[in-house]
């Protein structure tokens, strides 16, 4: 078994370190306040300082970048930081596992695939491409090991509420209120169950044939939100869904009153339009799939 490093404690790192762990590896996690999952050693440091991270990274087969700054600061916290993970990467030959997103493509008109270029036109989408560009470029001069584990939208059990079906969205159903959703809840969308994030991070830091290049997370089958709300309230055995999309005076007051909503504006094209996924190049290569849907759902009720 080895040892891994995980910075970051949100969402991503936490099913992460719990995966890890019942692998038999030896997890660290590394976060500002220095709180972190139990079972696991926490230590408390700055992840944009280099040597620092340089030196709690030593000895470690695998760096897992699962940081998550503010959503409203990615263009000033982001670059900083993938400098500093990058550069502990470099110094010290731990293989850097980045969780991604499906930013850096800007809008597709079909599903997503790995080699489509990276054409993202706003700003969180360019930051996320050239943090890519940036650890690709090391690798393919041999400076570091690194590869991209790219997700869609997260649920599952420890979702936050800055998902759209995260910890706002699932007790609102289940309760069998109105339900609001920032997009048209009738296009298909491609959900990605955390767990599966974490044993595709997983396999990624140990398997050499996923590095240097990007992947997308096993991920079930396009789901509009409607038809996702109407399984997951079936299961529960809960009201059906009433969900309803705020009308454009409305948002455009909460864009105005909520720094987080006011920066989605960049992304609303990923709920006005079909956003697919395509997961074949890793289930194909490393034989996982996705959590079965049901599975995932039942799952994630139980944790609501």
């Amino acid at each position: 078994m080895g040892r891994h490093v995980i910075a970051g404690a949100g969402q991503v790192g936490k099913h992460l370190a719990a995966h890890l762990l019942a692998q038999g590896h030896e997890v660290t996690v590394i976060t500002r306040s220095g709180n972190g999952p139990a079972g696991v050693e926490v230590i408390a440091a700055d992840l944009t300082d280099r040597d620092r991270l340089t030196q709690l990274v030593k000895g470690a087969d695998a760096l897992h970048n699962c940081a998550g700054p503010a959503y409203t600061r990615w263009a000033q916290d982001w670059p900083s930081l993938a400098a500093a993970l990058l550069a502990a990467a470099q110094d010290t030959g731990a293989v850097l596992v980045t969780a991604g997103n499906l930013y850096a493509y800007g809008p597709v008109t079909g599903p997503m695939t790995e080699d489509l270029p990276l054409a993202a036109t706003g700003t969180k989408g360019r930051v996320r491409a050239r943090m890519w560009t940036d650890a690709l470029a090391a690798h393919q001069v041999g400076r570091a090991r690194v590869t991209e584990i790219r997700s869609s939208d997260y649920f599952g059990p420890g979702a936050s509420d800055q998902t759209p079906v995260g910890t706002r969205f699932v007790p609102s159903l289940l309760a069998g209120k109105r339900t609001s959703f920032l997009g048209d809840p009738d296009q298909p969308h491609s959900w990605t169950y955390l767990p599966d994030v974490a044993a595709a991070m997983a396999i990624a830091a140990t398997d050499e044939r996923a590095w240097g290049r990007a992947w997308h997370t096993p991920t079930n089958p396009a789901l509009s939100a409607r038809a996702l709300a109407e399984q997951l309230c079936a299961l529960a055995a809960a009201p059906a869904p009433r969900l309803n999309r705020p009308p454009a005076p409305i948002l455009l007051a909460l864009e105005l009153t909520n720094p987080v909503i006011r920066e989605l504006k960049e992304t609303r094209y990923q709920f006005d339009r079909p956003f697919i996924v395509d997961s074949s190049a890793f289930e194909n290569t490393f034989g996982l799939t996705a959590t079965p849907l049901h599975a995932a759902l039942q799952a994630t009720i139980s944790a609501a």
